[in-house]
């Protein structure tokens, strides 16, 4: 048999040291070190091409840029195929 709970009493907040202080190892007026993050050439030069119109795309494979030459082609194939 299952009985209910008739009476329960409220949470009370656990006592808290009144002189408790963070602790830090540096001084309070120090900034925090900041991460810096390095992007390769290689990374920036995907985003940039990523980001490229394909006029813009057009235009490099029209002056000679292998990698502008293959994506045109691959949006030609891509086009012909359906996808």
């Amino acid at each position: 048999m299952i009985s209910s709970i008739s009476h329960v009493a409220p949470a009370q907040p656990a006592a808290q040291p009144a002189t408790a202080q963070p602790t830090s190892s540096k001084p309070a007026g120090q900034p925090a070190p900041q991460d810096t993050v390095q992007i390769s050439s290689a990374a920036k030069a995907l985003s940039q091409e990523s980001m490229e119109t394909s006029a813009q795309t057009a235009k490099e494979a029209s002056a000679g840029d292998s990698q502008a030459i293959r994506l045109m082609a691959r949006h030609a194939a891509a086009k012909l195929t359906g996808k």
